[in-house]
């Protein structure tokens, strides 16, 4: 189905198919960011209003729109994942204002774990390391950032698409039930090191 999240109506069109068709969901995955290329590759004290609006509405408040219209198709309870970035928490050169960007969604995750935890749904963000991905391509040096995250990862070892795959149907099973709310680094351990 369409769905490009600046044209009104068309997130909900792809609810309402989901209700129609399946008429229930178990899982949501939002992974989806965006930035203005200006405003990504360059100072977050540079950054443009539009740009900073745009990069919240696309890559954060989404995932909020997408829990409340999923919420209804979740009688039965599920899980709702976003994904994430350490940049999010440590400032990671050339990540810039996609940092505090991620830092709302994370905080949105714990909110929403909050307010829908008692209908049974989960919520949780994921945060691999460095992956290439469409998204990373407008991240200027990325491939420094990998060779970077290889180097000082404990487990020597970049993250793949399978692994972080693997820990979200995981966490999507009832073997999670009562797991909810986190920010889960699937980074081999990237993210304990200074």
């Amino acid at each position: 189905m369409p769905l490009d999240l600046r044209v009104d109506g068309q997130l909900e069109a792809v609810f309402e198919t989901l209700r129609k068709d399946w008429g229930s969901l178990d899982v949501v995955l939002h992974s989806i960011a965006f930035a203005p290329k200006d405003d990504l590759q360059g100072r977050v004290v540079d950054c443009s209003k539009e740009g900073f609006g745009l990069a919240m509405e696309l890559s954060c408040w989404s995932f909020i729109r997408m829990a409340k219209l999923a919420e209804p198709l979740m009688s039965r309870g599920g899980a709702l994942f976003t994904m994430t970035y350490y940049g999010s928490q440590m400032v990671v050169e050339h990540y810039n204002m996609m940092g505090p960007v991620k830092a709302a969604l994370e905080a949105a995750t714990r909110y929403m774990a909050a307010e829908l935890g008692p209908k049974g749904i989960r919520v949780h963000a994921i945060s691999p390391g460095p992956l290439k991905t469409r998204a990373a391509s407008g991240i200027s040096e990325f491939d420094q950032l990998l060779e970077k995250a290889q180097e000082k990862a404990p487990a020597r070892s970049l993250v793949s698409v399978d692994d972080v795959g693997i820990a979200v149907a995981f966490l999507a099973t009832d073997a999670a039930k009562l797991i909810t709310g986190e920010t889960l680094y699937i980074d081999g351990g990237y993210h304990i090191m200074d």
